[in-house]
């Protein structure tokens, strides 16, 4: 299949790389810098997997390059504008992969493709949650720290079709797919962990393993504590043991790695914490919760974001 990957950074372009791997057709479409080092020197892949792979690379979707599927990898805080300008590049639906982690993705994508000239653009888009551990070291350079996965949801309508394709272009690959009957309460899962990790280490300045350690352990676990509160108040009651086993064993499993919100700290970038944290604040401030732990966090993290205090969060 031909696919366009819209705004590819470290995901976008691991996905990509394994998408050309099983015989696709894979355009990559991102920033100048990362474009112009793919075409010149080829992807290039470090960490659990060590190669490099040949791509084609621009910053605009050509006009000789007709996709059939694309893979919208921005990060949350530009998917309107990505999607915006992805409905004019690509003025004609087609099936389009979300692989973003965090809450309430979906629609402001799909308003942002309707107004670009998308009609249905609710049978097009399809959510999915990943676990794929990929850092971006620098243009045309991506360090896979290990094993991950895709989970989507069962085909069902609007998207049935589009779920249909995506899933089985994806289970060409060497990527594990795994396809559940509610893909909401995956998504919920996967913020539970991304709450109770990224803040605590983007503020601290320390690996994912020192949260099984005082004192960011009883930092860690409060705002587990009260995402799962929110999570329970909007229909959601994961069991609480079986959460603190997921948190320790990803801890445990990433134990050298430095979340992603942390590496857009160090490096002055926006982060996520709107579509993780903030969203679980906005969410359980809705249902009457009092969230002190999260509401701190969010307000400390917004603060050494770009923009200072009034910067939503968000990364590149």
């Amino acid at each position: 299949m031909r696919v366009v990957v819209f705004a590819a950074g470290a995901i976008g372009s691991l996905l990509g790389a394994s998408l050309s791997h099983a015989g696709h057709t894979v355009l990559l479409v991102g920033r100048a810098d990362h474009a112009e080092a793919i075409r010149t020197k080829g992807l290039r892949i470090t960490g659990s997997l060590v190669e490099t792979v040949e791509l084609r690379a621009e910053t605009s979707v050509p006009a000789d390059f007709a996709p059939e599927v694309i893979l919208l990898t921005a990060k949350t805080f530009d998917l309107p504008a990505a999607a915006s300008l992805l409905g004019i590049e690509v003025p004609t639906p087609i099936p389009t992969l979300l692989p973003q982690n965090g809450l309430g993705v979906e629609e402001p994508v799909r308003t942002a493709l309707s107004a670009s000239g998308w009609p249905d653009p609710e049978r097009w888009v399809v959510r999915a949650v990943n676990t794929l551990p990929a850092t971006l070291l620098g243009p045309g350079e991506v360090r896979a720290a290990g094993q991950g996965e895709l989970v989507f949801g069962r085909a069902r309508a609007p998207a049935a079709g589009a779920t249909r394709i995506l899933t089985r272009l994806f289970r060409t690959t060497e990527i594990p797919v795994r396809a559940v009957d509610n893909l909401e309460r995956a998504v919920w899962r996967k913020a539970l962990i991304n709450a109770a990790v990224n803040p605590v280490t983007a503020l601290h300045g320390v690996s994912n393993g020192h949260l099984l350690e005082e004192p960011y352990r009883t930092e860690s676990l409060a705002l587990l504590r009260e995402a799962l509160a929110t999570a329970r108040a909007v229909g959601f009651d994961f069991p609480e043991k079986e959460v603190h086993a997921e948190l320790d064993r990803v801890l445990k499993a990433t134990a050298e790695n430095r979340s992603s919100m942390l590496q857009d700290i160090d490096r002055g970038r926006r982060t996520e914490i709107q579509a993780i944290s903030g969203e679980i604040l906005r969410q359980g401030t809705a249902q009457g919760l009092d969230l002190p732990a999260t509401r701190r966090a969010v307000d400390a993290i917004r603060a050494r974001s770009p923009g200072g205090a009034l910067a939503r969060g968000q990364s590149s």
